[in-house]
């Protein structure tokens, strides 16, 4: 696939065209790789650049399970083909992991390592990529154990490794015209769970039909949460009076119920990423 350079469409201060020259010094440098691609603006930013650098050197991996939203799926598809990246999709099992599957406060190590193992496979068979993520700066500061899973499969973060934050890859995903600069962060459906409560295929696909019934009527950004059968909405902040004055309480109820949730509310406070974390240290 012949590489397609991204110009810069607006501007960019002196040190965020720096920092993104140093993202395309990183990639080029390593030759060959293999994203770790979850269509997110991270990822995206990192594949969008190896792409450039390295046309069909490069390639991304979408690892498939039941925690990935179909919608997600769909629009890494779609992102992907319109980088002009090579794309490929990679089916994890990691529902069969007792460590992951029983939900604790490190699940994520889990899954990371689940689907480490399938990527290190397809780069290693794919002439040795190397493996690379969209860990951005920021990110070593939450409590992600995911990314100590990445880091033992030899995984490598261009954008932590350079220093690049969250509003740095914005920012540069947005001066080079990438369309979803600001899409917002979309977690996996097993973090609608407390720790300490299974996943299974059957509450993913019961958060997902929630969640997609709310999108449906005009609610882009939504979780559901769930615990011990019961449902909470969370919107941003804003949206919440749209939701409680247009809507019927009845038609929620109904279709939640016809779901198998026990109860349905709506979380007053409103979305906040990460709230599952609230009081979780460092393992």
């Amino acid at each position: 696939m012949p590489k397609r350079m991204f110009q810069l469409l607006e501007p960019l201060s002196k040190s965020k065209q720096k920092e993104l020259e140093l993202l395309r010094e990183k990639l080029k440098s390593f030759k060959t790789v293999c994203v770790a691609y979850s269509g997110g603006v991270d990822s995206s930013l990192v594949a969008a650049i190896a792409q450039e650098q390295l046309g069909k050197k490069a390639f991304a991996i979408t690892g498939v399970s039941p925690s990935l939203a179909t919608h997600l799926r769909n629009e890494a598809k779609n992102q992907a083909n319109w980088l002009g990246i090579l794309h490929q999709e990679c089916f994890t099992n990691e529902l069969k992991d007792p460590n992951y599957s029983k939900n604790p406060k490190d699940r994520c190590f889990s899954c990371k390592r689940e689907l480490h193992q399938h990527l290190s496979e397809i780069a290693l068979k794919s002439g040795g990529a190397q493996v690379v993520d969209g860990v951005n700066h920021d990110d070593l500061s939450e409590y992600r154990p995911g990314i100590e899973a990445a880091r033992q499969a030899g995984v490598r973060s261009p954008l932590a490794e350079l220093g690049i934050n969250k509003t740095t890859v914005r920012q540069i995903s947005r001066a080079l015209g990438l369309p979803w600069w600001n899409k917002p962060a979309q977690p996996c459906l097993a973090s609608r769970l407390p720790y300490g409560e299974a996943v299974n295929s059957q509450r993913l696909q019961q958060i997902e039909k929630a969640e997609n019934w709310l999108r449906n009527h005009g609610f882009e950004e939504v979780r559901v949460r769930s615990q011990n059968g019961t449902a909470k909405i969370e919107l941003p902040a804003n949206q919440i009076e749209q939701l409680i004055i247009n809507f019927k309480k009845e038609n929620i109820v109904k279709y939640f119920i016809a779901l198998g949730f026990t109860s349905v509310s709506v979380d007053l406070e409103g979305l906040i990423s990460g709230k599952l974390n609230r009081g979780s240290t460092q393992l």
